[in-house]
C-alpha cells in the first residue's frame, strides 16, 4: 500500500469517527432534565486564569439538555472559552418540543425558529440559554469538546466576570429572564459530568 492510499484511508476514518462521535443522541418524549438551574452566593475571592482576572459572581449548578454545540478559535473570548453549549431543561429537554424547534449557533449567540409554538415563547427563552464555557483544566476541556447534542450534563462552577489589563471584560448574564447580548451565562466550569 503506497502512502497516497494510507492517507486516504486514514482521512475516511478520521471523518466517520468525528461523525461517529458528533452525532445527536435521541431521546424518547418527556422532560429528561426537569429542574431549574441553581444559583447562590460564590464565596469565592477573583483569582487569575490564563492572563485574564476571573471574578466568581455567582455559585452555578445546571442539570440539562444539550441542544447544541458551537466551537470556537477566533475571538478573543476563544481564549477562556473554546465552546458554547445551549442547553435546555423543563419541556426545552423534551423530545415531543425539541422537534418542532430549530436550533442553531454563531457568532456566540443561540437562535431557535419555530413554524408553530409548540409552548409559550417566553418558557422557551426561560428554559434555554447559550452558556459560554470556560474550562477550570485540560480534563474538563476535553468533556466539554466531547459533549454531544442529545446528551443531559451536569455541570457545577461559578457564573464569572472576566477582565482583562486592556480594559475587556465578558460578564456573565445572572438571570435566566433575559435574551439578546449580554443574556449569555459565563461559566467556569469545575466539574460537567455527562448524565
Amino acid at each position: 500500500m503506497n502512502w497516497k492510499t494510507l492517507a486516504f484511508v486514514a482521512l475516511v476514518g478520521f471523518g466517520a469517527y468525528q461523525t461517529y462521535h458528533s452525532r445527536p443522541v435521541h431521546r424518547a418524549p418527556g422532560a429528561v432534565a426537569a429542574a431549574l438551574p441553581q444559583q447562590s452566593d460564590a464565596g469565592a475571592a477573583e483569582f487569575p486564569f490564563k492572563g485574564y482576572t476571573l471574578q466568581p459572581l455567582q455559585d452555578f449548578r445546571i442539570e440539562a439538555r444539550v441542544l447544541a454545540s458551537e466551537t470556537y478559535r477566533t475571538d478573543r473570548e476563544a481564549e477562556l472559552s473554546p465552546v458554547d453549549l445551549a442547553l435546555g431543561w423543563g419541556r426545552m429537554s423534551d423530545s415531543a418540543v425539541l422537534d418542532k424547534v430549530r436550533i442553531s449557533q454563531a457568532g456566540r449567540f443561540y437562535a431557535w425558529h419555530v413554524d408553530e409554538f409548540p409552548i409559550p415563547r417566553e418558557e422557551i427563552e426561560r428554559s434555554s440559554a447559550n452558556m459560554h464555557m470556560i474550562p477550570a483544566d485540560g480534563a474538563i476541556a476535553g468533556r466539554i469538546k466531547d459533549v454531544r447534542p442529545g446528551q443531559v450534563v451536569r455541570i457545577q462552577g461559578w457564573l464569572v466576570e472576566a477582565r482583562a489589563g486592556d480594559g475587556w471584560r465578558w460578564r456573565s448574564s445572572l438571570t435566566r429572564n433575559d435574551t439578546g447580548a449580554g443574556a449569555c451565562e459565563v461559566i467556569f466550569v469545575r466539574d460537567l459530568q455527562v448524565l
